[in-house]
């Protein structure tokens, strides 16, 4: 069959495990370190325990993430070749990740050393859970029979399509990664400024305007969506949240007060992303005209 092939993605794409199942995906994992001892930020079959990394997030433990290793890309993708099977990766944003760019280099030995495969390595430009939505669609596009090509030359042609917005609670976290300045952090600390950010055509995090005080930068979410989101009907929307469920159930009980939408997955954010946004992180994810 000209659609059997393995799609692949990272831990940050933050799919559900039964998702993974169903569909046969390979997950590649970022990893984090909290006071310098490593953690995977996805095994296969196991749950991260979310609380408990959130409370050390809260206490400002030192955590600093990595991407993911050659040697870990060629091991897992080698082995889907090995078994005489064609593979799709979808990779986390090369804007903020030197992932995409690690697993280029691995498919590109392996597709010299296996030329009869076919092996694609295409950048989502995409975040969070805007990775796993635009994998969600790979999916659905493999299911209708789509070939591995022609899905690899349609996430090209829409990446730009899935739509990222974000705001966060605690401005520390956004300082430490050295997306905002400090007196920035200071001053918004203060006046009760929450940012609201968006990921551009070249997949990295951008600030895109201030909201004063946490429900108008959840409703700024909803705003932005009504501005961009196209064929609404049906339409599957993602939420992901650091740690604060009723926050993503206010922004997803506003989506569906707006749109005719179809289902709406609520996702707490997996460690990698979560330790560059921290706690409270709230972000929106649907199909639109434009990021």
């Amino acid at each position: 069959m000209s659609n059997d092939y393995v799609i692949v993605t990272d831990s940050t794409a933050n799919l559900p495990e039964d998702m993974i199942e169903k569909y046969g995906l390979e997950i590649l994992s970022l990893n984090y370190y909290v006071d310098g001892e490593e953690y995977k930020g996805y095994i296969k079959g196991q749950k991260t325990d979310l609380a408990h990394f959130y409370s050390m997030m809260r206490q400002k433990k030192e955590i600093t993430t990595s991407l993911v290793t050659v040697g870990d890309a060629m091991d897992m993708l080698e082995e889907i070749v090995k078994q005489g099977k064609d593979y799709l990766y979808v990779g986390f944003s090369s804007g903020l990740s030197g992932t995409f760019q690690a697993v280029s280099l691995v498919t590109n030995s392996l597709s010299q050393k296996y030329p009869d495969r076919k092996l694609y390595a295409v950048d989502s430009l995409a975040a969070a859970l805007g990775e796993g939505l635009l994998v969600k669609y790979v999916i659905d596009n493999k299911e209708k029979g789509m070939s591995i090509s022609e899905n690899a030359d349609w996430i090209i042609a829409h990446r730009n399509n899935i739509c990222h917005w974000f705001t966060v609670d605690d401005l520390f976290f956004l300082k430490r990664g050295g997306r905002i300045s400090a007196t920035t952090a200071v001053v918004g600390t203060a006046l009760s400024i929450k940012p609201v950010l968006h990921v551009d055509d070249n997949g990295h995090l951008i600030p895109m305007e201030n909201a004063r005080g946490r429900k108008k930068s959840l409703d700024a979410l909803v705003k932005h969506m009504k501005s961009s989101i196209i064929v609404p009907d049906g339409q599957s929307v993602y939420i992901s949240h650091g740690d604060c469920i009723e926050d993503a159930e206010y922004v997803a009980k506003k989506v569906r007060e707006n749109f005719n939408i179809g289902e709406v997955v609520i996702r707490m954010l997996d460690p990698v992303i979560a330790s560059h946004s921290g706690p409270g992180t709230v972000a929106l994810f649907f199909y639109g005209e434009h990021k």
